[in-house]
């Protein structure tokens, strides 16, 4: 039918009104109870018909009500009050010591910001919502860019033999919490971008996070073929070269959008490898505007950029062709003016490789001075799956380091739980979540009254699920019987086990399905009743992960289990609040070491939910015995059959023996004292330190201030420090070969006591090197096995001696604080003060 022309309507509210759309336009409103329950006062029902969405729900409310509501003083008082408690929260001073010299942007390929905005796919774009949430309440100098999908991630429907179907629903932006940007002549803002034979365009949209914004590239655009209008279409949708077209938009035409809106950044924050564009054109930015080399700039880049890993899981990781990259940055290179190979090999471990596909996250981590892992297990696994960018390194010293990941506990608690903080933490418990003595205030809620909010979130749940099969299965045009046999599903006072997330196969959603027949007793005991709610969505590409959800399906189905097993399709954040606020026990299987970390336990933790998991990501840490039980004991298989056969067995013997006597062991009040105990200690335990608060203050304190940092020094004097960094640099690759280690001196005869010190020292030849410019450290630790070193350390030598030209002598003592058989060796590398991390030139010198 052609192009339309198009106009937009905006809702006429009444003056005294006004301010509701300045709330519904900001995200802010989705972690604060108060103004959630501003719109349910308005008309409940239309609320919940508009799927909590504020800016449909004042398009679609009657102009009667609207007057009705102008002229309810009790109402318009609570508008008020709302209204000033966003101002407030807008105006406030910013929480911790930074400067604003610290200006972040924050790329993500997707953000779980809320479900009325439906550009997510799953723990990732959580993790990323969460973390703006948290940078608004610390008030950072904090920019998020990312993409805005017309189609979003795809919906779920199962067939009625439990086939996954999957379908997507057009996201209408104008009735959405996003917001075009503006030219100042009133024309949107939109940005050009480079595409082999073609130019393509996108406009800015912005969505409002309380006091930090994330704005956002759409291809679909009048000015764009068809092809390029669907670019920005789906989240995660396509083959390599959709893949590829959508993180040039993010990495390159984010960094476009920034400088077009006038946002300087002095750190760069890339969450996954999707973004790993955006160094190159930042690069290309300072090249053009301050005449630096395409070396200069990369450096300066470098020093001023963070990369977050967050997956073990290799098929998650973006890789391209050569062929694919040379067609779409052939031209883009001329700028730079180096040849193709010098930039695929930023992509490539081994650089010198033509065969090697280019990966995103490697080339993420070559242009990042600063790269973790998202738990402390991650990091280590992310060590060793990344150990041969630093060849010469020891695994435990590779420059990977670990923050593990949190929640936004505002947005994820229940209201009634809320009420409960609110009145025994204090007003002022949400700026105070990351401290432990803040939580341990939880010991003083009375057992009733935590018991009672927690059965009041149980039934809830039950109804919700209730409500969602008839709708699930009307859809499916299932019998009256069953239609009417979904209303008695689930028991509201029954032991309540939640797993809900995506049908990977790694995170093994079938174990507790092994063995059916000891499942069968578990779940049918008629004195002490178990029920099990699922929920998740498989990738539309994962026929594992399909099948699997039919065969669950398939089991629930069957007539002796009708009512004990419910599936709630179409798996998101309205979901995920319900199931984490409302379970008993949150259920987490996965094959360890493949969780990165994972967040939906930290979810179900702050509403008094108690974890059930293999000790994999974030619980191999936060797991002390008395918070939830474990699943295994940090063991190693081969036989991965064989370790699903152990790790089930386990799962029905902590339930038999553990879980279910104590949560129907009751007092003559018919509290379980000891399980409302675990939960308390849990609270107190993991909502104080799995917080999205105590993790960006690690970001910042650990990365964002000192990119900052790098990035004023180096560019201060016009690039100054930068340039002679860059020259010392290139002297270094020539240079430090020439050094040897000539002698080591200590002595090794003797047994020393604890509390001794073990002097060591090295004469060096270093050539034309100076001895202030290299680092000679001794890597020592317990010796164990043949040769094996463990609890590794390092000291410096600091006392530097002359012994004649190019000669020179270092010294310095291990301390002697543990027992044991000790080993050690010789380290030497370039030191430079503007150099983050002395492995970072991989020019490593062995004794």
């Amino acid at each position: 039918m052609g192009i339309f022309k198009k106009f937009k309507v905006v809702p006429d509210l009444p003056e005294k009104l006004k301010p509701l759309l300045v709330i519904a336009s900001n995200l802010w409103l989705t972690w604060n109870p108060e103004a959630i329950k501003l719109f349910i006062t308005m008309d409940a029902d239309l609320w919940e018909k508009n799927q909590h969405n504020p800016i449909r729900m004042l398009g679609e409310i009657s102009q009667e009500k609207l007057d009705e509501l102008a002229h309810d003083e009790g109402f318009l008082s609570e508008v008020q009050r709302v209204s000033e408690q966003l101002d407030q929260y807008l105006h406030l001073l910013r929480s911790i010591n930074h400067t604003q010299h610290v200006s972040i942007a924050y790329f993500s390929a997707e953000y779980g910001l809320s479900d009325t905005l439906p550009i997510y796919s799953g723990g990732l774009g959580v993790l990323s919502g969460d973390h703006v949430k948290a940078a608004s309440d610390l008030n950072l100098n904090f920019h998020g860019v990312g993409l805005l999908y017309q189609l979003g991630y795809f919906q779920q429907y199962l067939n009625m033999d439990g086939w996954q179907q999957d379908f997507y629903q057009v996201n209408d932006f104008y009735n959405m919490q996003v917001q075009e940007v503006k030219k100042p002549d009133g024309l949107p803002l939109e940005i050009e971008l480079d595409f082999p034979g073609r130019k393509v365009y996108v406009k800015v949209w912005q969505i409002k996070v309380g006091r930090v914004s994330i704005h956002m590239l759409d291809s679909n655009i009048d000015k764009n073929s068809d092809y390029d209008r669907r670019l920005t279409s789906q989240l995660y949708g396509g083959g390599p070269e959709i893949r590829l077209q959508q993180e040039i938009i993010l990495g390159i035409g984010g960094v476009k959008m920034l400088a077009a809106l006038g946002i300087q950044v002095t750190a760069v924050h890339m969450n996954e490898g999707h973004s790993a564009f955006t160094p190159f054109e930042r690069a290309r930015t300072l090249m053009k505007n301050d005449g630096l080399s395409f070396t200069e700039a990369m450096e300066l880049v470098r020093q001023s950029s963070v990369f977050t890993t967050h997956t073990n899981v290799q098929a998650a990781h973006d890789v391209f062709s050569p062929e694919l990259l040379k067609n779409y940055f052939g031209n883009y290179l001329k700028e730079f003016n180096i040849p193709l190979n010098e930039f695929l090999a930023f992509g490539r471990v081994d650089r010198d490789n033509q065969q090697e596909n280019f990966s995103m996250t490697v080339a993420a981590v070559k242009n990042s001075a600063f790269v973790n892992g998202v738990s402390t297990l991650h990091a280590q696994v992310a060590k060793d799956i990344l150990k041969n960018l630093w060849p010469t390194v020891p695994l435990e010293h590779v420059p990977i380091q670990s923050i593990t990941n949190g929640i936004h506990i505002p947005s994820w608690v229940s209201f009634e739980m809320n009420d409960l903080f609110e009145r025994y933490l204090g007003g002022k418990w949400r700026e105070k979540q990351d401290y432990r003595d803040a939580w341990e205030k939880v010991l003083n809620i009375p057992d009733p009254e935590l018991w009672n909010v927690h059965e009041i979130r149980r039934r809830r749940l039950i109804a919700f699920t209730r409500q969602r099969l008839q709708k699930q299965l009307i859809a499916k045009g299932a019998s009256n019987l069953l239609v009417s046999e979904s209303q008695e599903a689930l028991n509201p006072v029954a032991l309540t086990i939640g797993f809900a997330r995506r049908f990977a196969t790694y995170k093994r959603a079938y174990l507790i399905f092994k063995d059916r027949e000891r499942l069968l007793k578990i779940l049918n005991n008629p004195a002490r009743p178990v029920q099990l709610i699922f929920a998740g969505k498989a990738h539309p590409q994962d026929q594992a992960g399909k099948e699997l959800i039919k065969d669950i399906i398939s089991f629930m189905s069957t007539e002796h289990l009708r009512g004990k097993i419910a599936f709630v399709e179409d798996y998101d954040i309205n979901v995920a609040r319900y199931l984490v606020s409302g379970v008993d026990i949150w259920l987490n299987t996965p094959l360890r070491p493949f969780e990165a970390c994972g967040t939906s336990g930290m979810k179900a933790a702050c509403n008094g939910v108690l974890n059930f998991s293999v000790l994999d990501g974030w619980w191999d840490e936060a797991y002390d015995l008395k918070n939830g039980w474990a699943i295994g004991n940090r063991e190693a298989y081969t036989d991965k059959e064989y370790q699903d056969e152990v790790e089930s067995k386990a799962i029905y013997s902590i339930l038999e023996k553990d879980i279910i006597p104590l949560f129907y062991e009751r007092g003559a009040d018919g509290l379980p004292r000891e399980w409302i105990r675990m939960m308390k200690h849990s609270l107190v335990t993991i909502a104080s330190r799995y917080n999205t608060n105590r993790m960006v203050k690690e970001y910042f304190n650990k990365f964002y201030k000192n990119a900052a940092d790098n990035y004023a020094k180096l560019s201060a004097d016009g690039f100054a420090a930068c340039r002679e960094l860059v020259k010392w640099k290139g002297r270094m690759k020539n240079e430090f070969p020439a050094v040897r280690v000539e002698n080591v001196q200590a002595d090794t005869n003797r047994t020393y006591k604890s509390g001794e010190q073990f002097r060591v020292q090295a004469d060096l030849f270093l050539g034309k090197v100076q001895p202030g410019e290299i680092r000679v450290d001794v890597y020592y630790g317990t010796i164990v096995g043949e040769d094996i070193l463990q609890n590794s350390a390092l000291v410096s030598l600091g006392d530097v001696e002359k012994i004649e030209e190019s000669r020179f002598r270092f010294s310095g003592v291990i301390p002697c604080t543990r027992t044991g058989s000790f080993g050690f060796k010789l380290r030497v590398t370039p030191f430079h003060a503007l150099l983050s991390d002395p492995n970072q030139m991989n020019l490593v010198l062995w004794s």
